[in-house]
């Protein structure tokens, strides 16, 4: 038998409050205890007593290549190959306007309708600044493969749609794209630490993603960037932060970028979020991403059975396939909204997505089958006894 690694879940690494099921890991992580004690580490020993010698005795600086290969191992991707560092959306735009620099003489940027809005405004502002006549060219998921033609520079799709948890195939359509001649790159936000990534494999040019969904890094965590090896010293970066020069504390006039994935570095690491991050990235140790992927697709099964079953107001809004299905899964409902918040209030948390979607992440690392029946028997609650139905979930507060 084929060993696994840890057995799942492992929810004694977690911070869980008593009583709760979380099933919002696809938007934030929950805490892994490890962390706590590592950044008050962090800032009393290495902040407090090492202040400014800390970029050199604790490595502070070298730390965006070190958490970087150890996010790599969970994207398929080879050590020195992913930096961290900044927002999920200045790594889109890093990736996308280096792309489009390799080809020239195109000018559409390919996108689908699945894809998250933050990644579509960057593509938005990069064409205003180039102001070249580029296009973004936005067609329904399903259209993604078909749609690539030779005028298509570069095609940058989310793996995993954010609403109904729709899956790309990697493969395919990174092969689609280079058969027409353009660049790839993937958003793997839903992804890493979800399915199972294989960046070698697949071959696409750039990969971006953020850190805080199933990586748990914590809010505000910083976002990787990947770039395929034969093309990082051809990147000529968009964000020549000093950081991403070749020798930054030569402190030269110009700009030289770094000859590695470094050059994809800007401005000084967030040091306390990247420890955090870190420590969050250990409880990673010992997990098999295929066994993980395997208890993902029968939570998300179980799930969907129980919820049809006694939730006949809920429509399925995600593949019914699971292969075609990340680890979330969305039910459409009128008053999603309201529902939703009336679920919360009794400890099941889940979150929303305009305009009626109700999203359930299934994170094997500390959600189990006695959870998800538990949450189906709140959910059921509170559609057979109208308990959406109250003025104080019908509010939207500022993030819903």
């Amino acid at each position: 038998m084929k060993d696994v690694g840890v057995t799942l879940p492992i929810k004694e690494k977690f911070v869980l409050p008593d009583g709760m099921i979380y099933l919002d890991g696809n938007s934030l992580g929950p805490l892994p205890k490890g962390v706590h004690d590592r950044l008050s580490a962090m800032v009393t020993d290495e902040w407090g007593q090492n202040l400014i010698k800390g970029w050199n005795v604790d490595d502070w600086m070298g730390q965006p290549m070190r958490v970087g290969n150890m996010v790599a191992r969970l994207i398929g991707a080879p050590d020195g190959s992913v930096t961290m560092g900044d927002t999920l959306s200045i790594k889109v735009y890093q990736a996308l306007s280096a792309a489009v620099q390799m080809r020239p003489d195109r000018r559409v940027i390919l996108s689908d309708s699945g894809n998250f809005p933050s990644d579509l405004y960057m593509a938005e502002g990069l064409i205003a600044q180039l102001d070249r006549d580029y296009e973004l060219r936005i067609v329904a998921p399903e259209e993604v493969a078909g749609a690539m033609t030779d005028d298509v520079a570069v095609a940058m799709i989310t793996q995993v749609d954010y609403r109904t948890g729709r899956m790309h195939g990697m493969a395919a359509i990174t092969a689609a794209a280079h058969e027409a001649g353009a660049v790839m790159l993937w958003d793997l936000a839903h992804s890493a630490g979800a399915v199972p990534v294989d960046l070698i494999a697949c071959a696409c040019e750039f990969a971006v993603g953020c850190t805080y969904k199933y990586l748990n890094g914590g809010p505000g965590a910083p976002a990787f960037i990947y770039a395929r090896s034969d093309i990082v010293d051809d990147i000529r970066p968009a964000l020549s932060g000093w950081l991403g020069h070749d020798a930054p504390f030569a402190f030269e006039t110009s700009y030289r970028p770094a000859r590695d994935i470094e050059r994809m570095r800007v401005g000084t690491p967030p040091v306390l979020q990247m420890t955090a991050l870190e420590a969050a990235l250990e409880v990673w140790d010992g997990v098999d991403m295929q066994h993980l992927r395997a208890r993902s697709i029968a939570l998300c099964e179980l799930f969907i059975a129980e919820v049809e079953a006694r939730c006949p107001a809920l429509t399925l809004h995600s593949p019914r396939d699971a292969t075609m299905r990340g680890s979330q899964v969305s039910f459409a409902f009128e008053h999603g909204y309201a529902a939703m918040q009336a679920l919360i209030a009794r400890d099941v948390i889940g979150d929303f997505r305009a305009p009626n979607v109700m999203r359930f992440g299934f994170t094997p690392l500390y959600i189990d089958e006695s959870d998800v029946r538990q949450a189906v028997d709140v959910l059921a609650d509170v559609l057979d006894n109208r308990l959406w139905d109250d003025p104080a979930y019908q509010r939207a507060g500022r993030v819903t």
